[in-house]
This record gives C-alpha cells, structure tokens and sequence, in this order.
C-alpha cells in the first residue's frame, strides 16, 4: 500500500508561525527519509493554527529540501484564483522538479465566509464556476484549447514534455463525480468526513472515463491518524486535537492547544459527546492498532493510496507518529 503525507503546517500553541513552516521542512525531509511516496500541502487561510497560506510557494521550498518524494498541494483551493495563473505555478514548479509535481485541487474556501470575501476583494466566490475552471486549468497545463478557441493561442510557460499529476480533492460526492467525468484522480478527505466516503469512492471508479490524462481511476484516501508506541498514548497525544476541533465548533480562532494545555482542560457531558463524534474522523492506537484500522479503510474504501494526516501538542511527537506508521506499513519494502 503506498502511503503519503499532507501537513497543514501546524501552529502548535507556544510556537510561532515561521516555526510550523520550518517543522514542515523537517517533517518533509524525514517523510522522504522514511519511504513516503507524497508530501502534500494543505491551504488555509486567516487561521491561528494553520500557516500555509499558499501551498504552491511552500512546495518549492518542500522539493528543494528532498529529491525523490512527490511534492504538492491538497490543495490549491481553485475559486480563489484563475486557472490560468495557476497553470503556470505548477508548469514552473514541473520545469524545476519533472514529474514530482502533484496538483492538488479543491474548491472550500479554506477559511471563515469573510476571509473568503477578503480573498475576493468584497466578492464571495463561492464554487458554481469550479468544473469550468478545472477543465480550463488542466487544458493551460497540457496546451489543449481547441483551436477556435478565444484562448487558445495563450499558453502556459514554462512550456515542457511532462505535466503535473493532477487531483481532485473531495469531502462529499461532488468532486469524485466530477473526477470520473473529467477522467482525473480522485482523494476523499475521510479526516473532514466520516460518512459516505466508501460509497464516494466506489461510485468515482464505476462512473470513471478515461481521458487524455488517465486511462484508469486512480483513488486516494485520506486519514487523520496518531500513532504512539501504545494505545494509551495514542489516546493521550490525541487530547490536543480534541480540543482543537472542539475549538473549531465553537468558533474559537487559537493555535493548535499544547499538550499541556489539552490535559488541563475539563468537558461537560456535552462537549464529551462532540468529541466521540468528531473521534470518528480518527484512527489512532499503536503500531499494530493504526496498521489494521489503516489497511481496513483502505480495503472499506477501494482505495489505491492512503494519505496520513498527523497533528498533536508538540512537533516531536508528530514526527514519532509518522515514523511509527511507516514502521508498521513497512514503508522500506517495495509497493
């Protein structure tokens, strides 16, 4: 089973954003190290856990720092930005690292509504023009406008013989339909939702059609996972994205809660309930525990490649649990 990274560039409490960046860097080199196959970068913007506002500029530095593992965006969050522009960042990066690029698209907004406006300049984008825009960035990226097209004599630089692999990314059913229907890859974020992604994800593969691009559908399942050398302390690593997601439902705007400050936190019967709830979008336990949960979804979900998502109270901690996770898939041997 190949396995992956994505990092939100996490802003732990008591660390400062440029410190999230440079444990990116550090986590990006180990990730390589270890024998993951892709290091994605997440986007998000206005927020005081997440640092990476522009995952395309931080892949640069992520492929500079590494030579074999793919590097690239979950994702570039499309609406907020033209395709052509967009077509010619990932034509760079490919022009500076062939065929480690990944292009990674999603259509949220990556933060609050008003952040999204500000994004817009006083204009919410919302997604309605997301299929447009996409068949258009694929198209700049393989100079493939038909001829008559307005367009069609605008190409995207720097021009070469290889492309960016190109993913849609999804949380419900619309980006797999999508995906099939314009025949690209497909990654569920089964760490935003729970519910339906099995069904998402086979419906994805039965509708595919083969394009240009790909010939057969190619499905990614991403899990938010912590590994710990127990599962009893995989349950206490896990106190610090309790809180955080809890944060989140209350509207709260705050970095990633410490481990320290997780442990001194009290819950109501309420706020205990809303955590077992959110619990559902994460496999965590030792070894042995996260390598079986892992391997069930992947067999649940059809899915070709697993993805992990890592946050916990401290940054060595979150490197121990992907060294952990690569030890228990066994990541050195070969796919």
């Amino acid at each position: 089973m190949r396995l992956s990274v994505l990092d939100q560039s996490p802003i732990i409490s008591g660390h400062t954003p440029a410190q999230a960046v440079a444990a990116t860097i550090e986590l990006a080199v180990a990730a390589e190290r270890l024998g993951y196959s892709r290091y994605w970068l997440a986007e998000h913007h206005s927020l005081a856990a997440l640092a990476d506002p522009c995952p395309e500029i931080l892949a640069t530095r992520v492929a500079a720092a590494t030579s074999r593992i793919r590097v690239g965006t979950g994702g570039v969050l499309l609406p907020h930005y033209s395709p052509l522009k967009v077509a010619e960042q990932f034509r760079m990066l490919e022009a500076l690292y062939p065929q480690r690029i990944d292009l990674g698209i999603g259509r949220a907004p990556g933060g609050d509504r008003t952040t999204a406006m500000a994004m817009g300049e006083g204009r919410y984008s919302g997604a309605e023009d997301f299929p447009e825009q996409v068949q258009f960035l694929v198209a700049y990226l393989d100079d493939a406008l038909p001829a008559g097209h307005p367009f069609a004599k605008v190409k995207a630089q720097p021009a070469g013989p290889t492309s960016p692999a190109v993913w849609l990314l999804g949380s419900s059913d619309y980006s797999g339909a999508l995906a099939a229907q314009l025949g690209l890859n497909f990654a569920f974020a089964h760490f935003i939702s729970a519910d339906g992604g099995d069904a998402v994800m086979r419906d994805y593969k039965r509708r595919f059609q083969p394009s240009p691009r790909e010939a057969r559908p190619q499905a990614m399942l991403t899990v938010f996972t912590i590994c710990a050398a127990t599962d009893a302390e995989a349950e206490h690593r896990a106190a610090s994205i309790d809180l955080r997601r809890l944060n989140m439902d209350y509207g709260i705007n705050a970095p990633v809660p410490n481990q320290q400050e997780a442990d001194a936190r009290q819950y109501n019967e309420t706020e205990k309930a809303r955590i077992a709830y959110n619990r559902r979008r994460l496999v965590l336990g030792s070894p042995a525990t996260v390598k079986a949960r892992l391997l069930a979804l992947a067999d649940q979900f059809e899915a070709d490649e697993l993805m992990v998502i890592t946050i916990t109270g401290d940054y060595r901690t979150r490197l121990e649990s992907y060294e952990l996770i690569a030890g228990a898939i066994d990541l050195h041997q070969p796919a």
